[in-house]
């Protein structure tokens, strides 16, 4: 008699055998493909393998390595959904309040600025970095990147397009980060979704990045890498915080998500936290 899906046989993790399969999976995947998510935290890996089970409709693991292998659909499904996406707008607005004041003054000092926008998800943060530049005056002259592993994500961050209904927390948390303007005057209304004013992209490129393999591709003024390294084991999170480090321009500044630190890492001795907790970091030497 076959065992349903919701069956402990076909529980992600646990036994050995499982085990090995998730092993052979996250090894098939790098080498067919070139994503390596063998150095994710193994707990919320488990967790997004499962989902990814139950959207293919697949009992086992050692059937979505089949499938991911010879369906490269499959796997760009597989990607968005084990790549994390939650994001909101202005989301810590005490955050961007703190870069409207101890860090635009700095960044007014460069005749022309390059920030990083490291897992951009479907965009939320990207514009909200957008919108603060614009507001400071230092949008005309700035180039922003904004990468991600996953090319489904990074499609709907070009469009721009969320959902009308979250608007409303999201204008409370620009006013919160110092907003000057009428928050609607940046995006235009259907019955259902808000759509951002196609200005607020102008100057940014959209490209694929993988923070666990590429290398550095610039040198930048600001980079915004918040909530990614939760997801890394301590090995990824080194290795991610080297190539940060190694992207940023002395006196950069590394923004973190609130969960996030430099902690134990050999290059925090370069940094200076501007502001207790809020993880806004200032590069002070090389």
């Amino acid at each position: 008699m076959a065992l349903s899906l919701s069956s402990p046989e076909h529980l992600v993790g646990g036994s050995p055998k499982r085990e090995l399969e998730i092993e052979l999976l996250l090894e098939g995947i790098y080498r067919r493909y070139g994503y390596d998510f063998r150095n994710y935290a193994r707990a919320s890996l488990q967790r997004r393998i499962k989902r990814a089970l139950d959207q293919e409709g697949l009992g086992r693991v050692s059937a979505l390595l089949d499938r991911v292998l010879h369906d490269p659909t499959a796997m760009a499904r597989f990607v968005e959904t084990v790549a994390v996406h939650t994001t909101s707008m202005f989301r810590d607005p005490e955050v961007y309040l703190t870069l409207r004041n101890r860090v635009v003054s700095h960044l007014r000092t460069y005749p022309f600025l390059r920030i990083w926008v490291a897992g951009c998800s479907s965009g939320e943060e990207l514009y909200s970095i957008a919108i603060l530049l614009e507001e400071e005056g230092l949008y005309e002259r700035c180039r922003i990147y904004a990468t991600d592993i996953s090319d489904g994500v990074l499609e709907k961050a070009r469009r721009g397009i969320f959902p009308l209904s979250q608007m409303r927390d999201y204008t409370a948390a620009y006013q919160l980060a110092g907003g000057r303007e009428d928050f609607s005057t940046y995006y235009l209304t259907d019955h259902a979704h808000a759509i951002l004013r196609s200005h607020l992209r102008r100057n940014v490129v959209f490209s694929q990045h993988n923070l666990a393999t590429d290398q550095v591709f610039n040198e930048f003024h600001l980079v915004l890498c918040r909530n990614v390294n939760i997801y890394f084991d301590d090995t990824l999170q080194g290795r991610v915080f080297d190539l940060i480090h190694e992207s940023l321009a002395r006196f950069g500044v590394l923004v973190l998500g609130r969960r996030e630190s430099l902690r134990g890492n050999p290059r925090a001795r370069a940094y200076e936290e501007l502001g207790a907790g809020l993880r806004v970091f200032r590069k002070e030497t090389p």
